[in-house]
């Protein structure tokens, strides 16, 4: 196997990363950060663009199946299509991993384990932007590893889509969406339900989406509203206690609504933006007998931000401020609250001609856990007008979350003592854009100390969590995608090493050492007529104690003016293997749909 590994890490090397569509180039995408927009060219760290080809293509049935398709993305699922799944980057854990829809924060205050309990469904994304690495500066506590933005459609257009679903265990998925366009506003409407029987005794699963989304463009100011809900009910044999828990059950409830402005003055850039986003959790030890144990904990968050940035002779400058209030109402974890202040700077400028200087600093004060400073730079230097060379350093903390803090259960225990954890993060890379051609790699290093996780010393003991100590992680990433056109569409290669160790300690670590250690994946789209397409994705993944596994997904496509059909074919070799914590996934699943959408 590690000669095997080996031949996959030299037909990867030199290699690159994101995709672009067949009628957008990546380097004419700009990406919105917290104060500018700058195009993909120009970006001076590790960012992935999922475009809207992409996500139509991929052999895929929800957003978590999709990201694990792209590098440096580890995606640990209990159960199938979305309904719990874990995510983080770069060998970080859940909980360092900011999630944001259209720019608002999606992180749950009680755990990460709820991040991806979305509003939205695959259908309503336009692309998804991928920061890898530390990005406290920008976005605060949450952005240790990195951040997660999806970006959902705003089409002109005056169109309604309805799409079904059917595949085995009984699964199933409706949706329908519209999109109506005036003069000034344009207005997108999307539902989806989605069920099955489960692919193992009580992995049955209903999960149900409404999302809205409006812009208007006055006169001076743009505003816009997002307000969506999802809820997930299923059976989850095994997902937390022990494997011998095959009676769990949970029900999850997630509800954002934000309504935002910009305005421009001269050369001054305004935005504001109001958010509040509500989350339930009800779990069940025994879905027969609730009497047994169970957990009801319900959570808000309430906030607003404003920032400002403008353009001067001496490069762009933006400065933000952002309040925001987290509540907690539990059986288990009590009524918890805490407030926080966040204020960012940032300032880029251009040194000589092709040089490109961008430092940063973010204050944050949390009322129950301290003040914290998080600075960083980041360097780019274009070499060409393909290639660009980019280095970055940062330093982050993230405060513990109120179950780290104060859960308990037959098999865990928090603790109220924890300290936050920091980290000092370091990054090198390179990228060439050319032609249909790209190609990125980079090296990085993240050294945490006070590094929290949930330990035991003994399989017979319960978790419980701690600030285990320094971990210091590495890695290289090496991605290549060639667009050719014709027959042979395109293929990408990437590969992702990744190597932590942890400082002095013998005990039975959980999350802090379970990542992907080697990560290869392999994909190729084939236009077999031009009504007629094929993707396939090959993915060879290692965790660090754990056998490496190989997956093939499959997904062939008819589309012809306003109609869409599809086979889907997930795991088609029938591995055996797990994610997270010996849960075992699906075997061979098939899935056949259609979509059709028409003019309004």
């Amino acid at each position: 196997m590690k000669k095997r590994i080996v031949l996959l890490v030299a037909l990867s090397t030199g290699i690159s990363a994101t995709a672009q569509d067949k009628t957008q180039k990546i380097e004419d995408i700009h990406l919105k950060g917290k104060f500018f927009s700058t195009p993909y060219s120009g970006i001076n760290e590790s960012t992935t663009v999922i475009t809207r080809q992409q996500i139509k293509s991929a052999p895929a049935v929800s957003i978590e199946e999709l990201l694990q398709q792209f590098a440096g993305l580890d995606i640990r699922r209990r159960g199938a299509h979305g309904v719990q799944s874990d995510v983080s980057l770069r060998g970080g854990t859940f909980e360092q991993t900011l999630i944001l829809l259209n720019g608002v924060r999606l992180n749950d205050a009680q755990t990460g384990h709820n991040s991806m309990n979305l509003p939205v469904s695959m259908d309503m994304v336009e692309r998804i932007e991928v920061i890898k690495g530390p990005a406290a500066r920008r976005f605060g506590n949450n952005a240790y590893s990195g951040v997660i933005n999806i970006i959902t459609t705003q089409d002109r257009s005056d169109r309604a889509k309805i799409s079904a679903q059917a595949g085995d265990y009984s699964t199933w998925q409706l949706g329908a969406s519209a999109s109506l366009s005036g003069e000034s506003a344009s207005h997108q409407m999307h539902l989806q339900r989605a069920g099955s029987e489960g692919y193992r005794y009580n992995t049955d699963y209903e999960i149900s989406s409404a999302f809205y989304r409006t812009a208007v463009d006055l006169s001076s100011v743009k505003m816009n509203l997002q307000a969506g809900f999802s809820e997930k009910k299923f059976g989850a044999n095994g997902f937390y206690a022990t494997p011998s828990a095959t009676e769990q059950y949970e029900e999850v409830q997630a509800s954002v609504v934000s309504l935002g402005m910009e305005k421009n003055i001269g050369n001054v850039q305004l935005s504001a933006t109001g958010f509040w986003r509500r989350g339930q959790d009800m779990y069940l030890y025994n879905r027969n007998r609730p009497e047994i144990y169970r957990n009801l904990h319900i959570g808000h968050n309430l906030g607003g931000e404003f920032n400002a940035s403008f353009t001067s002779l001496y490069g762009r400058s933006g400065v933000g401020v952002e309040l925001r209030r987290e509540t907690l109402q539990s059986n288990n974890l009590g009524e918890r609250s805490r407030s926080v202040a966040q204020v960012f700077v940032e300032h880029e400028m251009q040194i000589l001609k092709n040089l490109t200087l961008s430092p940063g600093i973010s204050w944050a004060h949390f009322k129950d856990q301290g003040s914290f400073f998080y600075p960083g730079i980041d360097l780019g230097l274009r070499l060409s007008s393909k290639d660009r060379l980019y280095a970055n350093v940062g330093r982050v903390h993230r405060v513990p979350t109120f179950t780290d803090l104060y859960y308990t259960s037959m098999t865990e225990t928090g603790n109220a003592a924890l300290e936050p954890e920091k980290a000092t993060s370091y990054e090198l890379g390179y990228r060439r854009l050319d032609n249909g051609m790209q190609l990125r790699t980079s090296v990085f290093l993240r050294k945490t100390t006070n590094g929290i996780d949930w330990v035991k010393d003994s399989s017979q003991e319960k978790w419980r969590a701690e600030n285990i100590a320094n971990i210091t992680t590495q890695g290289v990433e090496l991605d290549f995608r060639h667009r050719i056109g014709g027959f042979l569409e395109y293929y990408e290669l990437s590969y992702t090493f990744l190597d932590s160790k942890l400082e002095k300690t013998a005990l039975l670590s959980r999350y802090s050492l379970d990542q992907l250690k080697h990560q290869f994946i392999a994909k190729a789209g084939v236009d077999i007529t031009r009504s007629v397409s094929l993707e396939s994705v090959y993915r060879l993944q290692q965790r660090a104690s754990e056998d490496p596994y190989s997956l093939v997904d499959l997904k062939l496509q008819y589309g012809k003016r306003n109609f869409t059909l599809f086979a889907l074919l997930t795991n088609l070799t029938a591995t055996q293997y797990t994610e997270t914590f010996g849960v075992p996934m699906p075997g061979r699943w098939l899935h056949v749909g259609a979509e059709f959408s028409l003019g309004l």
